[in-house]
């Protein structure tokens, strides 16, 4: 989904360089445990995220951003933009999008926001400069900055009640003609034949997620996303729903290629994202979490159900 800025609402505010970067304050780098995963303690205790950052995590979102290479057929960025001067990411987690964009456009600057700072891999790129800060508190950028910013899986970090704000940071930071690619994930799974019902694991951990994500996060914010950036300003924003496999099931090479790449992901989310939540947050037992992660994993991967999300 993305949108370029409209010309008719140019903030004056001069163009300044980002300010400099600090140390990470420490706050950031704690963490706990919970059932053998750690967390980040800022983010739970402030409603902010509630996934591991730990090494595990750090492998799945690698995952995850290579069945979006895949998705898109490599297309780091949708916009009509050949030479992008400054690009801000927004949730950059371990920085892989990120770290290719920057190695692909050596002129650019490019800066990653998240809020736990990831370890990164040696020998950054000089134009990339990854930083810490909670999105959900006011941008601190320069009006008029950004050629593109990018956020993508920002539905478990952006609270319920700031993503009209968020959209409006986005638009203040861009520069006049400049570009919002936002990228989301609606965790409503279901099977494209109809044969998943909601008594089946898949189904209870979807209905699950959303609870326990409510009142701090919007589970459907992914289906809002187009009203809410037209409300802000944006203009020419095109939205488009695509179906994501969680596994190989498709007679299709391409859409089959694709759930293959998704299920080491699909594997992983599906436990990464309940361990804190289903307990702490719907006091479920490590248990009960661990038996309906594994039936869904034995859903997703069986061919019948067509499983997509």
């Amino acid at each position: 989904m993305f949108g370029p800025r409209s010309p008719t609402l140019i903030f004056l505010a001069p163009v300044t360089l980002p300010a400099k970067t600090i140390p990470v304050d420490n706050t950031y780098r704690e963490v706990v445990v919970h059932h053998n995963r750690e967390f980040q303690r800022y983010a739970v205790e402030n409603g902010v995220y509630f996934a591991p950052v730990d090494d595990d995590e750090v492998e799945r979102l690698q995952y995850m951003h290579e069945v979006f290479n895949l998705m898109f057929d490599n297309r780091l960025i949708f916009p009509p933009i050949p030479h992008p001067r400054r690009i801000l990411e927004c949730g950059s987690g371990s920085g892989s999008w990120a770290l290719e964009v920057a190695e692909q456009h050596p002129e650019c600057e490019v800066i990653g926001i998240d809020v736990y700072p990831y370890p990164t891999v040696d020998g950054l790129p000089p134009n990339l400069d990854l930083q810490v800060d909670d999105l959900n508190s006011p941008f601190t950028f320069a009006s008029n900055y950004f050629d593109l910013v990018h956020s993508r899986m920002m539905a478990g970090g952006i609270h319920a009640n700031r993503w009209q704000s968020y959209m409006t940071d986005i638009l203040r930071v861009l520069r006049p003609g400049g570009w919002c690619q936002m990228v989301e994930l609606y965790a409503n799974v279901q099977s494209d034949n109809g044969t998943l019902t909601a008594n089946h694991a898949l189904q209870v951990w979807s209905q699950s997620y959303m609870q326990s994500m409510q009142p701090y996060k919007d589970p459907r914010a992914p289906l809002r996303l187009q009203n809410w950036m037209t409300q802000a300003g944006f203009v020419e924003v095109e939205s488009r729903l695509l179906t994501l496999p969680l596994s190989g099931w498709s007679n299709d090479p391409q859409s089959n290629a694709l759930g293959e790449a998704n299920r080491p992901n699909v594997h992983r989310l599906l436990s990464s994202l309940a361990v804190y939540p289903f307990t702490q947050r719907l006091g479920m037992t490590i248990a009960d979490v661990q038996l309906l992660v594994a039936q869904a994993r034995s859903e997703a991967d069986n061919p019948s159900f067509k499983v997509i999300c």
